[in-house]
């Protein structure tokens, strides 16, 4: 089940990100950011009031610090895909969102099996070939400018998740909750710091309501992978969410599949075989 969940959440993300990109590329990316996650924020709260479990004030305030990081993850994502330098802001921006949350699971005892550790391994030179596309398709803007928006979005998720995986399971709810609303006030405070416009004006911002399912089901599968699971071994099988986004382009959009993204599409399919059979 934890390996279902977490390929869950890497599918989730990965179509609210293809979506996201599309969206960003007519719209300002910080608009399609609060829209977004506005919507999810929605989607947890009803999802609380229906199950409101028994969560502890310490659920509330790892929610806040993960939403704080999601904000900042998706914001400075967004930002960089609506301006196609894809392939330098996704491979770093997920494997930051892996790499943190694995350091913070061996740091706090976990040690995951031989098969589990080299299914990790095998996981991020797969990010970042299935994420890289030619230097012909980049924009004209500085590699430099993609770097910082990977890393920042990579920092972000990689908070978000490690956070996540504190929320108790009687609070699951409570915390995702939490997320999901903080995550908005953090979106449009770092708009604000930035000077750039927030404020949803057109209709592809307002199309960006589709995913907030998507991001309530992609954090709340990884929540409760992690409630039964190692977070070294989540967290790397979610962080495989640009493979789902390079196939959704390949079957809607009619993008080849480069050579080295079918190696890359194949090392996650063997990175998440490891882990399974683990």
């Amino acid at each position: 089940m934890v390996i279902v969940l977490s390929l869950v959440s890497a599918l989730s993300y990965g179509i609210s990100d293809f979506l996201g990109g599309i969206f960003a590329k007519r719209a300002s990316a910080w608009p399609v950011a609060v829209v977004g996650q506005s919507t999810s924020a929605v989607c947890a709260l009803t999802a609380l009031a229906l199950f409101p479990g028994s969560p502890a004030t310490p659920d509330l305030v790892w929610g806040l610090l993960a939403g704080s990081g999601g904000g900042v993850g998706v914001g400075f994502l967004y930002r960089g895909l609506s301006t196609a330098r894809m392939g330098v802001v996704a491979p770093i921006s997920a494997i930051g969102a892996a790499l943190l949350p694995v350091a913070a699971g061996l740091i706090s005892g976990e040690r995951p099996s031989l098969l589990a550790f080299i299914g990790i391994v095998a996981a991020f030179p797969a990010i970042v070939l299935i994420s890289r596309v030619p230097a012909s398709e980049e924009s004209g803007t500085t590699t430099a400018s993609g770097i910082g928006d990977g890393a920042l979005a990579g920092l972000g998720f990689g908070v978000l998740f490690v956070c996540l995986d504190r929320v108790s399971d009687g609070g699951a709810l409570t915390g995702l909750a939490a997320s999901q609303v903080t995550s908005v006030v953090t979106v449009i405070a770092v708009a604000t710091a930035m000077g750039a416009p927030w404020l949803p004006r057109d209709r592809f911002a307002a199309r960006a309501v589709v995913m907030g399912p998507l991001g309530f089901t992609a954090q709340g599968a990884f929540l409760f992978a992690t409630q039964q699971g190692l977070l070294s071994v989540v967290s790397v099988i979610s962080s495989l969410y640009p493979a789902s986004t390079v196939l959704l382009a390949a079957l809607l959009l009619r993008e080849k599949i480069l050579a080295w993204q079918a190696v890359g599409l194949a090392l996650a399919a063997t990175a998440v075989t490891l882990v399974a059979l683990a």
